[in-house]
């Protein structure tokens, strides 16, 4: 498996020269392509004197492709994979870094997964100094999990999967490729996700419980000068085509693409309030504000954002609703003899008392545990089930994450 990190960089010198360090401090070492939207800052004299240096010491790592004319950087990505060699490409914007170990523990991830075509990891948020300001929050079980590509699109839709930012993500050149690549009409605008969402169609996901990368935050980015109103109508473009590709099997869980309109209507609305602009807020909110099944994805969207006990006691719940379910149809003397159902119950509790606990979350682990951590014959069913798995297969490590609403 050959990586390559392609660098995209259109006049910061002073930060490209970071990335490409990180880039060449990899454990694992691979393929550098600095992707360069004609700068006219030196970043040119200062790649070709690099790459002498470098080639002098026996390192033909670094690639160098400079665009004829300012084309933006979504063709700038565009060129850069183009100019690759790697199975795997990792993207960095030029005021982006990574953490020395990323590429070796995204190899690892995949060679448990094979089938994955998108890898995506946490990111700490930087200020221009380095110091981090936040990491983006861990999303499913454990340190690595993937999920299925027929789970992706309608995990996307409801914002239960964020592949993030590129400094976060990994993806396949081929899939890439086949996806057409990134487009220039969405310029800086949801082009990154409208990326994802393409590239999910040709196989699974992975994701890594890990900080691996560094993005720098910082005013005035371009991004922001999109109007709010621009950003709803491609946002609501973006959900329309996740919505078109959710797989035949959820089709019956989602709400109507107009629930969705009008929940983007409101969640840019609050963006707005926040900013305290309240004549945006006026002319997002109508007619959405009156619409109920966009409230209820609003609060759903916010308890997912910031209310992991919630997605815990949520998650605990089901199982248990699916074995309560299980018992019913297989009916209640058969299913006793398998096991019993308060067993199973408490048993569940311990379980998510523990991936609570390993995530740091212990006021939680308190929460769900109790009473079940006195239940002898669950923490017996705890024991075995934690020795099973010791005892699987090698791609069995990686966990599998379904989503089943």
């Amino acid at each position: 498996m050959k990586f390559t990190i392609v660098i995209t960089t259109y006049n910061r010198l002073s930060l490209l020269r970071r990335s490409i360090a990180s880039a060449l401090a990899q454990s694992v070492p691979c393929e550098v392509v600095v992707a360069d939207d004609c700068s006219s800052d030196g970043t040119e004299a200062y790649l070709c004197n690099l790459r002498e240096e470098l080639r002098a010491k026996g390192d033909d790592r670094l690639v160098y492709h400079r665009n004829s004319h300012n084309m933006g950087h979504a063709a700038t990505i565009n060129a850069g994979v183009q100019a690759a060699t790697g199975d795997w490409i990792k993207p960095v914007d030029d005021d982006d870094y990574l953490a020395d170990n990323c590429i070796e523990e995204i190899i690892k991830a995949i060679a448990l997964r094979p089938q994955a075509v998108i890898c995506s990891c946490q990111a700490a948020q930087v200020d221009v100094n380095q110091n981090e300001l936040s990491r983006t929050r861990k999303a499913g079980p454990g340190k690595v999990f993937y999920i299925p590509q027929e789970d992706i699109h309608y995990g996307m839709l409801l914002e239960q999967i964020p592949f993030g930012t590129p400094i976060q993500v990994a993806f396949t050149r081929d899939a890439f490729l086949k996806s057409g690549g990134w487009d220039s009409r969405l310029d800086v605008n949801f082009d990154d996700i409208d990326s994802w969402v393409k590239i999910a169609q040709f196989g699974d996901a992975i994701f890594i419980n890990q900080c691996l990368a560094y993005r720098t935050v910082w005013p005035g980015s371009y991004n922001k000068k999109f109007s709010r109103q621009k950003r709803l109508d491609t946002h609501i473009e973006l959900k329309e085509k996740i919505y078109s590709l959710v797989d035949e099997k959820h089709r019956q869980n989602i709400p109507s693409i107009r629930a969705f309109r009008n929940y983007l209507r409101l969640h840019w609305a609050l963006v707005a309030a926040k900013q305290r602009s309240i004549t945006d807020v006026l002319s997002l909110a109508l007619p959405a504000v009156f619409y109920l099944p966009a409230w209820k994805l609003l609060f759903i969207a916010i308890i997912t954002r910031y209310n992991q006990q919630f997605l815990l006691q949520k998650q605990l719940d089901k199982n248990i609703w699916v074995w309560t379910k299980l018992s019913i149809l297989v009916g209640e003397n058969r299913f006793y003899n398998y096991a019993d159902f308060y067993k199973i119950r408490h048993y569940l509790r311990l379980r998510h008392s523990l991936i609570a606990f390993k995530q740091g979350k212990f006021s939680i682990a308190i929460t769900l545990a109790f009473p079940s951590v006195f239940s002898v014959a669950a923490w017996k069913l705890l024991i075995k089930s934690i020795i099973s798995e010791h005892h699987l297969q090698k791609d069995a490590l990686i966990r599998k994450f379904v989503l089943v609403y």
